[in-house]
């Protein structure tokens, strides 16, 4: 079990981090807006590893079979892996590479109110909030339970899914013998 959860947990993190390197230098030029939408549906892509880790577990270990509660250990398992390795991804180039992140988050969305036509007491409350998360992120423990948050939900979502569409029960002597009873 071990094998399989750490070979597609590895994978699945390798996925979503390596879209975060390859997109976190161009989010000025992607922009605030299409970065989540990016962001998300690599998650959703990396998380895909869920469901072919816990089918690759079942049929090769488990001989076809698996019950739920074993496909979400694995699934779960290896949700946890790949989070783990979001997070540290996160963390090194939050801390080497973003100094300026909630600077120019900030921007955008002070220029996004002003285009909406925001009062000056809106753009004054959205800066505080943003000046609040750049307090909360200077602090690595707070980072890395607020990035973890981030494709967690996601993970547990497709192990349930998984879990459920995947499952196999083992089939009773009887029903696997090929003779007729007489």
């Amino acid at each position: 079990m071990k094998k399989t959860i750490l070979t597609f947990g590895l994978i699945s993190g390798a996925i979503s981090s390596l879209v975060m390197v390859v997109v976190v230098p161009f989010a000025d030029r992607i922009g605030f807006d299409r970065g989540p939408v990016i962001g998300y549906t690599s998650i959703v892509l990396s998380f895909l590893l869920v469901f072919f880790g816990i089918r690759s577990y079942r049929d090769n270990v488990g001989n076809g079979q698996i019950t739920f509660l074993k496909a979400f250990a694995v699934g779960i398992s290896i949700t946890l892996i790949s989070c783990v390795c979001y997070v540290v991804t996160w963390e090194v180039v939050y801390y080497n590479f973003l100094p300026d992140f909630w600077d120019k988050y900030g921007a955008h969305l002070v220029e996004k109110l002003r285009a909406a036509g925001a009062s000056p007491a809106a753009i004054e409350a959205k800066l505080q909030e943003v000046a609040k998360y750049k307090e909360l992120y200077k602090n690595p423990l707070l980072n890395a339970v607020l990035t973890f948050i981030e494709p967690f939900p996601i993970g547990l979502v497709i192990t349930l899914i998984s879990a459920l569409v995947l499952r196999r029960k083992p089939q009773s002597q009887q029903e696997q013998s090929p003779l007729p009873a007489s």
